[in-house]
């Protein structure tokens, strides 16, 4: 089911992107947030702390080689000045997309439980893959139509602020992430990576499982989860995870490269499109 955003116009919705030296798909997330869903969109500088939260409705942590992937995938970025400022935000309830190297910096940065090793090839992974959404949707059945990529741009005055512990609910399906997306929906996405392949302890992963903090696994088009749809042997094929308050997610592949059916796929437009219907109703 697709949902159509008919939401009264306001203060347009404000996001940030870090940028560390390596990263790769800044660009690329910007032109989806400003170009196809028309947001405010400004930078975040590895090597300065923040402290307006108020000022961004949620943060995007892209893809690419952070600090030339040096020690392990993400450790040194994970260490940065920029990332003890949203580890604050965070805490505080702001909502946090972690992308490809963005997921491992999470994992490493403690906002995200287990690790990432390298792939099961051994072997820098690109192409389309399908996921699963697992965690369920609190969508209203009633805004049926469309998605509306361009027309979902407006977010209430009072709704920005990245400090006010929206997400702190315990519940998989009230996230903002894949409200908008119902159970069992198979997406179609890009990977692009080297070190995709998840790990958790066996007690820590069945935890993740039961609690819901599992949003996406790895499967075929027709959403059958199997070890021949896993690209990188992640375990559970584990392709997306939320935080403790389910107001943080990382996720190994890229909706910012499919957020226009002229790229192949729309269905990233999906997840963006949660997370603005979420800000915007909640």
């Amino acid at each position: 089911m697709s949902i159509r955003l008919n939401l009264t116009e306001n203060k347009k919705i404000n996001a940030g992107i870090t940028v560390f030296p390596g990263s790769n798909c800044d660009m690329d997330v910007y032109y989806a947030l400003k170009n196809v869903f028309n947001l405010n969109v400004s930078f975040l500088w590895h090597k300065d702390e923040f402290h307006n939260f108020k000022n961004y409705d949620f943060i995007v942590i892209p893809g690419g080689f952070s600090y030339g992937d040096y020690l392990r995938a993400g450790a040194l970025a994970a260490r940065s000045r920029v990332m003890k400022s949203i580890k604050e935000y965070a805490d505080g309830g702001g909502i946090v997309l972690g992308i490809c190297n963005g997921f491992q910096i999470l994992l490493e940065s403690g906002l995200l439980k287990g690790a990432m090793l390298t792939n099961k090839s051994l072997k820098f992974e690109c192409r389309d893959v399908y996921i699963k959404n697992i965690s369920g949707n609190n969508f209203n059945k009633n805004n049926n139509g469309s998605n509306n990529n361009g027309n979902n741009n407006k977010s209430d005055s009072n709704n920005s602020n990245g400090n006010n512990n929206r997400s702190g609910n315990n519940n998989s399906s009230e996230n903002p992430f894949t409200c908008l997306i119902e159970k069992d929906a198979v997406l179609k996405l890009p990977i692009a990576h080297h070190d995709g392949n998840y790990f958790a302890e066996n007690n820590e992963l069945e935890d993740l499982l039961s609690s819901g903090h599992v949003a996406f696994q790895y499967c075929n088009e027709d959403g059958v989860v199997a070890d021949d749809s896993n690209p990188n042997g992640s375990l559970k094929n584990i392709g997306g995870l939320f935080g403790e308050n389910f107001n943080v997610m990382g996720l190994m592949p890229h909706p910012e490269r499919a957020s226009e059916k002229i790229l192949g796929s729309d269905d990233g437009a999906k997840i963006f499109n949660s997370i603005i219907y979420y800000i915007k109703n909640k």
